[in-house]
């Protein structure tokens, strides 16, 4: 059984909450502090260390942080709840044939289910043969070992479209799903994720790009669910898609809802305030905020402090950043 680290951040992080709760004075500036480490077993030697959202995960929570004992304790209880592990099972029920142009393919339906749900909690997406063959090489690169025993359906030279071969191929690549989300590296690797998730976030960012925020909305929202599900160990690699959600409410004038997502955003930044999204987001959430009435003075005080600490440089706007996600 897979031991998430997440529960060892819960234990020292349940410390750290009591001890700011028993003492009312912090411990001398220049005394170090054991500092908690999330970190995804194997997974910097596995994975490739460009990707600055992973990094940003395994940041180290300092006990002489700037977080309110308030603030601490809901971090510590957002990282209790990564400590459930969630299973997800896969089901291919239907396939459908797609001619277009001069080309001809099966789309499979996946829908990816959370163990113990309801129909709610459900993700649809369809895959062509070429997108699982492709998902296969790639992983064989970085898990040869892990991949030994793991069988492709091959492309046959005919009958591609007859009912027998595409029912074949309809269980071969649910097994194929499942074996792949039973090994941890795998089903935690980048590769894995994308293949579930980037075709979905590439139209949306694409609806984004065009101004069409209801049709972007509508996608980001079906896609944040399966994202969250599949990154319960990295909370902070769906920071860009909560942003993205925050920017098509502001530019659909729902504020209310934009502040909701933010706040969600911001959750999984707290101890990530170097993150490229944090500032934007700051200075996002402060507009709406006032606009609604709400508290700025808080965030505004967050940003103030971020500015004072750190050599000026030029910062996008939210909406600048969400755009140049998934630019080719």
């Amino acid at each position: 059984m897979d031991q998430d680290p997440h529960c060892t951040v819960e234990r020292e992080l349940l410390e750290a909450v009591n001890r700011i709760t028993t003492f009312s004075t912090t411990a001398p500036p220049d005394e170090e502090q054991n500092q908690p480490k999330a970190e995804i077993s194997g997974q910097v030697s596995k994975e490739n260390p460009e990707n600055s959202d992973l990094q940003d995960s395994n940041t180290s929570l300092s006990p002489n942080s700037s977080m309110t004992t308030k603030e601490l304790q809901e971090y510590w209880r957002n990282e209790k709840s990564q400590c459930k592990q969630v299973k997800l099972l896969f089901e291919i029920p239907s396939t459908r044939i797609v001619e277009h142009h001069l080309s001809k393919y099966v789309m499979y339906k996946i829908i990816i289910l959370q163990t113990g749900s309801f129909d709610g909690n459900k993700s649809v997406i369809e895959r062509r043969y070429s997108d699982f063959e492709k998902l296969h090489r790639s992983l064989l690169e970085d898990f040869s070992e892990e991949m030994e025993d793991v069988t492709f359906p091959k492309k046959a030279l005919t009958g591609n479209f007859t009912e027998e071969i595409i029912n074949e191929r309809k269980l071969a690549f649910k097994d194929y799903l499942r074996l792949l989300y039973s090994m941890k590296y795998i089903r935690r690797s980048k590769k894995f994720i994308d293949f579930l998730t980037k075709p979905e976030l590439q139209e949306a960012y694409g609806c984004l790009r065009g101004g069409q925020y209801t049709k972007a909305l509508e996608i980001l929202l079906e896609v944040i669910g399966l994202q969250e599900r599949l990154t319960r160990g990295n909370p902070v690699s769906i920071v860009p898609t909560l942003c993205a959600i925050v920017v098509c409410h502001k530019d659909l004038e729902n504020p209310a809802s934009a502040f909701e997502y933010g706040e969600k955003a911001l959750s999984r930044l707290r101890v990530h305030n170097s993150h490229r999204y944090y500032i934007p987001l700051l200075e996002a959430m402060i507009t709406l905020a006032y606009e609604l009435g709400k508290d700025f003075l808080t965030l505004q005080e967050k940003l103030e402090e971020w500015k004072a600490k750190k050599d000026p440089i030029r910062v996008f706007s939210l909406k600048e950043l969400a755009v140049r996600e998934y630019v080719q």
